[in-house]
């Protein structure tokens, strides 16, 4: 039976929907005519050095793709294969082997709640974890030029069956206020954003709450609340922006997703003393 209505909750709520397919379960590669998609990405941010490592697989298909934003150096390193091409994304664990590139990182997935949403999509549905704020230690080279990297990131963890066109908008970051707690936030618009059970959600000090609608800038230069006495509002700098297209046979995608910095208010009472991250603009017939 169809999903009607959508789920928010931590993770191991009682409340999680029944009789759909949702991991850890098999999730089948067809329902309803569409294709499974299934993703992990994660992202640590920092003042020094911002990486992204991703796993995307639809259907049969498998995409991976790394990128190091290196601020002193002034220098983005990026590659995306057709195939995993010794990338590894375990639960706690980042691990890229790509020539000259190492990126070996621990992360904390356990120190943040895990925000679990279910959004029905006509005769399919789409599930997301996400985790922000998280601890996240190792190290990073690039060539001869090796980084410790000691900060927090976040986790995005997502399968299902969305519309064969999908197109939003997406921010994720982490940083401290100005009252020394610890920050991550996952903003969205396009996907899984109904209005009181989405994926969008502030974490101060791990703990997650819920975040209303809210709207991007066309050219991502921030995020604000749709509603005027809403609480976010992000100014964000571009610093290093990856980008691709791709037109194969039955998938066509486009994005573009900058590093750079955010300062600004977030719901809980939040002024960012600093702040890192990435906003993203994906449009994807998939």
């Amino acid at each position: 039976m169809p999903l009607t209505t959508p789920h928010r909750g931590l993770l191991g709520a009682a409340d999680r929907p029944s009789g759909v397919a949702l991991p850890p379960d098999r999730l089948p590669l067809l329902l309803a005519g569409r294709v499974r998609k299934r993703w992990r990405y994660v992202g640590a941010y920092g003042p020094e050095l911002s990486v992204c490592v991703g796993l995307v697989r639809i259907g049969p298909l498998t995409q991976s793709f790394w990128a190091v934003w290196d601020r002193g150096e002034g220098r983005l390193s990026e590659r995306t294969r057709p195939r995993a091409a010794g990338v590894s994304l375990e639960p706690g664990r980042v691990r890229v082997a790509d020539g000259a590139v190492r990126i070996d990182l621990e992360v904390d997935e356990d120190a943040a709640d895990a925000v679990e949403t279910v959004t029905p999509y006509g005769p399919g549905h789409a599930w997301t974890l996400k985790r922000a704020g998280v601890p996240v230690r190792g190290t990073v080279r690039v060539g001869d030029r090796e980084h410790a990297f000691d900060g927090a990131g976040v986790v995005d963890d997502s399968a299902g069956w969305p519309p064969r066109h999908t197109s939003w908008r997406w921010s994720a970051g982490v940083g401290v206020d100005e009252r020394g707690r610890s920050i991550g936030w996952n903003l969205v618009d396009g996907i899984h954003d109904d209005e009181a059970a989405s994926e969008r959600s502030v974490w101060v000090d791990g703990r997650a709450a819920h975040v209303g609608p809210v709207r991007f800038a066309r050219d991502l230069s921030g995020v604000r609340s749709v509603a005027p006495d809403g609480l976010v509002d992000l100014a964000f700098r571009a610093e290093a922006t990856r980008a691709r297209r791709d037109r194969l046979v039955v998938v066509r995608s486009s994005y573009e997703q900058p590093f750079g910095t955010f300062a600004g208010t977030l719901p809980g009472g939040v002024t960012l003393a600093e702040g890192f991250g990435v906003m993203e603009r994906h449009d994807a017939v998939w």
